[in-house]
């Protein structure tokens, strides 16, 4: 629960943060570092930062509620795997933050597998189902 609640308060303020830089543009010094250019480069090139800022607040408030966080933590995976995959190759300053989110997300996923192995599993069937009903099930998914 503290890992779930810390992430969601992680993405929940740097998704408002990414908005607000959308909106008035990202601070970078004069003479822009490596990752500046590419912060200034995405921002001239209309790059959806708003859109991503949007999905990271939604996606970190739905964390917050117990009901709906295993879905959140499915959600935050492709963010959390492309800021890992960003701060290893690109911008190694922040691995201190890429590393601890990817690792959280993971956690999260581990913790919420039960919720998620019913979308591994075939069609099931109910209780009180003949076998005529059975073999045409199975025929079915074989089908698939």
């Amino acid at each position: 629960m503290v890992v779930r609640l810390l992430f969601a308060l992680f993405l929940f303020g740097t998704g408002i943060m990414t908005m607000s830089f959308a909106m008035r543009g990202y601070p970078v010094d004069k003479t822009p570092d490596e990752v500046g250019r590419f912060m200034i480069a995405l921002e001239q090139t209309g790059y959806l930062i708003f859109w991503v800022g949007l999905f990271k607040t939604v996606t970190g408030a739905l964390m917050f509620v117990p009901r709906t966080a295993p879905l959140a933590v499915l959600m935050s995976l492709p963010y959390a795997f492309n800021i890992l995959l960003y701060v290893t190759f690109f911008a190694h300053q922040f691995l201190a933050i890429g590393i601890p989110d990817f690792a959280a997300c993971a956690v999260l996923i581990y913790c919420y597998f039960d919720w998620y192995r019913p979308l591994f599993q075939g069609p099931s069937l109910p209780k009180n189902a003949t076998s005529r009903e059975a073999e045409g099930a199975s025929e079915a998914a074989n089908a698939l």
